[in-house]
């Protein structure tokens, strides 16, 4: 029998408050490949207009709609023109907080997470939130899902929180602005925790001389 959902309350506080209170507990994923589900290990919070690092910063667009609605939906975002990553919106509607899944543990559904990435370890099916995401098969259509709703899709539900004694915070990885802001949170230890890494600005090829 599956594990009770969180239920939405859970989602209305702080983002930073939230963020590390979701280490331990579980996303699931039902597919008809099948269905998987990770263990979170590695999270960032983002604080929508108050915060210059959030896809929310500079206000409501087509694509960062869901994280201006109610609490408790994924917001699932293309990056780099490959990869899908997911978050999850917290805070009341209007406020556009939101927290990045950025590593787990696979629980249940290896197999079919293997499937996905066959030529990933079992350490790293799930290291970070593009890997996340493709091991679950979240994609565009998963974004705007309740993972509240019983019989969802996509649902959040009740793990083994985290042991406070070994959560660490640090800055948030690959952000440019507000880069020194200690939101990313991780399970210390943990294997599938992805590796930090500070932003690194992308260099323009220079003009070729005449």
């Amino acid at each position: 029998m599956d594990a009770a959902l969180l239920p939405r309350e859970f989602f209305e506080g702080p983002v930073d408050e939230i963020a590390p209170a979701l280490l331990g507990h579980v996303l699931r994923h039902r597919t008809p490949d099948g269905d998987v589900a990770v263990r979170l290990t590695e999270v960032e919070a983002y604080a929508g207009p108050l915060d210059p690092a959030s896809h929310a910063y500079r206000g409501r667009t087509p694509r960062n709609e869901v994280m201006f609605g109610p609490p408790g939906h994924a917001y699932v975002y293309f990056t780099y023109g490959m990869h899908f990553c997911v978050n999850l919106v917290c805070g009341l509607a209007g406020t556009s907080s939101a927290v990045l899944v950025r590593a787990g543990e696979i629980i249940a559904g290896e197999e079919t997470a293997r499937a996905r990435r066959p030529r990933s370890t079992v350490r790293d099916l799930a290291r970070g939130p593009a890997r996340l995401c493709e091991a679950l098969g979240i994609a565009r259509g998963q974004n705007g899902l309740d993972v509240c709703a019983p019989g969802g899709e996509l649902t959040v539900r009740a793990g083994e929180p985290a042991d406070a004694a070994r959560i660490r915070q640090g800055p948030r990885t690959g952000v440019n602005a507000a880069k020194d802001v200690p939101w990313r949170f991780w399970i210390d230890g943990d294997p599938s925790v992805s590796p930090y890494r500070a932003h690194a600005p992308r260099n323009r090829k220079a003009p070729a001389s005449r």
